[in-house]
């Protein structure tokens, strides 16, 4: 995956607090192996902490002014996004939520931007505290996704995954789906508390990936809106790979089988692993959200 160097960063769409001290109590996800496990089986890639009752039911916390705020100076142009992970994001960011805004204008609807947090460790959001351990993960109480950039190495050190630009691309993607299907009134269909492999929670998360398809499959030919050019200008064959195989290492299935042994589709809530590539490629094959129906 390749940037158009000379493109410019829109930094106003991803904060930067990594390295901020988080005001109020400790983070309520718990300590230990165990813990860890419960965090990766539930919410890996998903929404808000709330849902899976994370929250310490306290107020809400909110990060303080970054003493790091690296993107801002660091992540100018597509050059940049073309070296750095951080500026990579910000480029995701850029290029998802320039394809969402243009496809709500195409529809006669309006796109709400949403931006996305970098954090390191611990973060407060108005969905509840978190760790990193909870993965990358969006809050439909404040619109914004939240991610500590760590979870890119743990995606390939730990699920397995063969990693690179695309496979971070992916999980990006993905989380803006969930945004997408906020402003569309689709996001609440998974609180009902159910899960399993036919289940609502199940069915919202596959949909996100399909809405990650939907993106991708636009990627290199979405206009920069300040330039008028694509500011993805090369996607290949193998990047997709690596997205499906990231999507393959986060699948219910896998996980559970890798951390638990045994695998329980009863208690799945994001799909397995043949789900979500399945969800992901029938959106990049189309480019159509309209194929995206996975309630059906």
């Amino acid at each position: 995956m390749q940037f158009d160097d000379d493109a410019d960063l829109d930094t106003s769409e991803v904060q930067d607090v990594r390295g901020s001290r988080i005001p109020g109590g400790r983070a309520t996800v718990g300590g230990g192996i165990a813990g860890l496990v419960a965090l990766i089986l539930g919410l890996l890639f998903g929404v808000g902490p709330e849902q899976l009752g994370l929250s310490d039911g306290g107020p809400a916390t909110s990060p303080t002014a970054s003493t790091a705020a690296q993107v801002e100076q660091s992540c100018r142009t597509g050059k940049d996004a073309n070296t750095r992970d951080d500026c990579r994001t910000v480029a995701v960011v850029n290029s998802v939520q320039d394809f969402w805004r243009q496809e709500f204008q195409r529809r006669q609807g309006t796109y709400t931007p949403s931006r996305t947090v970098l954090f390191s460790d611990r973060i407060g959001t108005a969905c509840g505290s978190a760790t990193s351990a909870v993965g990358p993960f969006y809050c439909p109480g404040d619109r914004q996704v939240y991610l500590d950039l760590g979870f890119f190495d743990e995606l390939r050190t730990k699920f397995g995954s063969s990693g690179g630009p695309f496979a971070q691309a992916y999980v990006v993607a993905h989380e803006y789906g969930h945004h997408v299907q906020d402003l569309m009134g689709t996001l609440n269909r998974s609180q009902g508390g159910r899960t399993g492999s036919d289940s609502n929670a199940v069915r919202v998360e596959l949909q996100a990936d399909c809405y990650a398809g939907v993106w991708a499959h636009h990627a290199t030919t979405t206009p920069d809106e300040s330039t008028g050019r694509p500011l993805i200008t090369s996607l290949t064959q193998a990047d997709i790979r690596d997205g499906l195989d990231a999507a393959a290492a986060v699948g219910d299935d896998r996980i559970q089988e890798k951390f638990q042994g045994r695998v329980t589709p009863e208690s799945w809530t994001h799909g397995s692993a043949a789900q979500r590539q399945q969800w992901f490629t029938t959106g990049f094959r189309s480019g159509d959200m309209a194929d995206c129906n996975t309630f059906r």
